[in-house]
């Protein structure tokens, strides 16, 4: 559909959305101060784009600037850096040195192939996320049918639980092999079904989570308590840290960063009270 600047009917926070996008488009001269208005009005409603809004003012239709794929990347990667940029914290600045070093690259999305459980657990994490940030909600929104999410495959099933290897998928938007091209830096969007435990592991790449939801439960080590963390709660694990994760009743969903020595290969540490927290319920 025209006029709606890449950004999804019926996501949570689309409305405003759009007229920020608006916005910037009207900042760079390419929409007239009646049609920002239009796009103001049409703000309050998520599933209705602004076509009526302006056919009833006689105003025409903005030409589709910012839907195209590579373009709705790049919107997302200015919304994950600015959010980010309000973050406190270790790590944080290390991840936000990668992505200025890398972010003028080409982009070159890729046809998202089926995934189970990006289709069963995103929409509510979105919606999580749209009641405080609805520009990024809606970024990823937008961006997500242009990236390659995966679901790995490269634990051991038996060690890292059947939970975890069926219940989650990941989209790398910088990488070695991602839609923007970085050497020895990932960024990109990580995702985990509810009340999955990611097991106790570690790697080599100081790591970066930004949860934009939660509660979720956290450990560093398989003798230390876990932790009950609130969304925008920022993780730095730095190299070879232990460290595992029990999300809560909603999907966990977060922006994540690797440093460096992305390509060496996570290890599970094996932990006598897995069943335990498996089972558990947090919230």
């Amino acid at each position: 559909m025209t006029g709606l600047f890449g950004i999804p009917l019926g996501v949570p926070g689309a409305g405003r959305a759009r007229y920020a996008r608006a916005m910037a488009a009207f900042q760079a001269g390419k929409l007239s101060a009646a049609q920002l208005e239009a796009y103001r009005t049409a703000a309050a409603f998520d599933g209705q784009g602004p076509a009526a809004v302006l056919a009833e003012r006689g105003l025409p239709v903005p030409a589709e600037a910012a839907s195209d794929p590579p373009a709705l990347i790049r919107a997302l990667v200015e919304e994950a850096d600015l959010y980010l940029a309000g973050l406190p914290g270790p790590g944080v600045a290390e991840v936000r040195a990668g992505l200025a070093r890398w972010r003028d690259g080409p982009v070159t999305p890729a046809p998202q192939a089926a995934n189970a459980v990006l289709d069963a657990h995103l929409p509510a994490a979105l919606a999580a996320l749209a009641a405080t940030h609805p520009g990024l909600a809606a970024a990823i929104a937008a961006a997500r049918p242009h990236l390659h999410w995966i679901t790995y495959d490269g634990y051991d099933r038996a060690a890292i639980g059947e939970g975890f290897a069926a219940g989650h998928a990941y989209a790398s938007i910088f990488g070695e092999e991602a839609a923007i091209p970085a050497r020895d830096f990932d960024f990109g969007l990580f995702l985990i079904a509810p009340h999955v435990l990611y097991r106790d592991h570690a790697h080599a790449a100081p790591e970066l989570y930004a949860p934009l939801t939660g509660p979720h439960g956290w450990r560093f080590g398989p003798d230390r308590p876990l932790v009950v963390k609130p969304a925008h709660r920022p993780v730095w694990n730095p190299a070879h840290r232990p460290h595992l994760t029990k999300v809560g009743p909603v999907p966990f969903l977060c922006l994540f960063g690797w440093t460096r020595d992305v390509a060496e290969v996570a290890r599970v540490i094996p932990a006598a009270d897995w069943p335990m927290l498996e089972a558990l319920r947090l919230g």
